[in-house]
């Protein structure tokens, strides 16, 4: 989760002040100011640390500037490490306040961690026969409403009871892989689904069924061939709009309030498409991840390539491409005119991208995320098992860490303290925070 917060990275004391209640420096910290010691040099994170300490930035504000601060990238070293799976974790997410890990694996159980103390809280049998791929906690739902998916083609509702009792019911089963799940925000029933059939489903725990709103066609061939669909997102501006991803080269936005459900579950129309000028028309291996920000920026990750950041102006239909007509239309002087040039020759009217590159995503789906509570840098597994950290707004390659002896899939940011954690193809979840780690890298 992304929180905005205006720049610098330390609040002065005198806004400290204003937005939280200042405590009296301590008498030893009097006597020091008093005698002229040098103080901390602004900015630093020596100097936010004096700021909390003597009262002028409370903790919360404090934490934020840490995580937006390249210290705190380059200071995150293991801390814990989550063991009781018994096949590869291909899944973890923090509840809403944070003090829980939810964790899905290969070996078809889910668990909830106390993280902080490194001891899991409860687990369960998902109710799944194949490996589970993505499991998420349901809002406002006292962490006892818990959502998955998995290879067995099912998407499953699971309900923890006083007592520790849980009951797991089968909402769809498509026959083929569900790889991800997405939640309205700050909904406690409505959810998406995703999968390899092609299909986007709405669920409402609150209904006896579900509906399935489209089939995601190839862009040439609306009413035709379906694409697999690796990957959806939310909007968190726009909860009506969602993006999904998969087996071709374009990420697809759709806005569930223009959908026609019926009967046929005919296939949605787009209301933009993103993609790489480079890529366009070339039906590349697919993308395995996709994220958004606060501030709708959408994030990429590419099988065989890169990650791409998005904005708005990086749009097809932004820029006048009509991708289902391979038709580009420029306007020139009020007159609107039409060239049939197919899609690779519309490749120079798009603006670049930003890149971040680096990483290899070849055997695994992978996710990708950003950190830091303005969404300031970039984040995703390698399949050489590290865990890659970008710069947002150039692209720079920050840190490179060590995450798993084999490839890590998934990095997860703590919803407001300054923790992360990932997970791969080890049976273990690394937690990481600022201080030493057990097994220190560099770039």
């Amino acid at each position: 989760m992304c929180h905005r917060l205006p720049p610098p990275p330390w609040p002065t004391c005198e806004e400290g002040k204003r937005r939280g209640r200042r405590k009296k420096p301590s008498r030893r910290r009097r006597k020091k100011e008093e005698e002229g010691e040098a103080m901390p040099r602004e900015g630093t994170r020596m100097a936010g640390l004096w700021e909390r300490e003597v009262g002028c930035l409370p903790p919360k504000l404090f934490a934020n500037s840490v995580m937006a601060s390249q210290d705190f990238v380059r200071s995150l070293g293991v801390q814990k490490r989550l063991r009781k799976h018994r096949g590869c974790v291909n899944t973890i997410s923090f509840n809403e306040d944070g003090s829980l890990l939810l964790s899905g694996s290969d070996d078809r159980a889910a668990v909830l961690w106390n993280w902080q103390e490194g001891t899991p809280t409860f687990a369960f049998h998902t109710g799944h026969s194949d490996n589970v791929f993505h499991a998420l906690f349901m809002p406002f739902s006292g962490d006892r409403s818990i959502i998955t998916c998995a290879a067995d083609g099912q998407v499953r509702h699971s309900q923890i009871q006083e007592g520790g009792r849980v009951i797991t019911n089968e909402l769809v089963d498509t026959e083929v892989a569900v790889h991800k799940l997405a939640i309205e925000p700050g909904n406690p029933h409505t959810f998406f689904s995703c999968g390899d059939n092609g299909s986007v489903f709405l669920f409402d725990l609150r209904e006896k069924y579900v509906a399935e709103l489209f089939k995601c066609a190839e862009v040439d061939h609306f009413g035709g061939d379906t694409i697999e669909l690796y990957a959806i997102a939310i909007d968190p501006r726009k909860p009506s709009c969602f993006a999904v991803a998969g087996s071709d080269e374009y990420v697809r936005i759709y806005d569930s309030r223009k959908i026609d459900v019926n009967g046929n579950s005919s296939f949605g129309r787009p209301i933009e498409y993103f993609c790489p000028p480079h890529m366009m028309g070339e039906n590349k291996d697919g993308i395995s991840g996709l994220a958004f920000s606060q501030t709708s920026e959408l994030l990429a990750s590419y099988s065989y390539d890169n990650i791409y950041l998005f904005s708005r102006e990086h749009g097809l239909h932004f820029n006048n491409i009509e991708v289902g007509k391979r038709l580009l239309m420029d306007e020139i002087e009020g007159d609107c005119h039409i060239n049939t040039a197919p899609l690779p020759f519309c490749r120079d009217k798009l603006p670049a991208p930003q890149i971040f590159k680096g990483h290899r995503n070849k055997h695994t789906m992978k996710g990708v995320n950003f950190l830091g509570p303005n969404c300031d840098y970039v984040t995703t597994g390698s399949d050489c098992g590290r865990v890659f950290i970008w710069r947002k707004k150039d692209g720079e390659l920050m840190r490179v860490m060590k995450g798993d002896k084999q490839i890590v899939n998934c990095v997860e940011q703590h919803p407001y303290g300054i923790v992360i954690a990932n997970c791969g193809i080890d049976k273990d979840i690394k937690i990481w925070a600022p201080g030493g780690s057990e097994n220190p890298d560099e770039v």
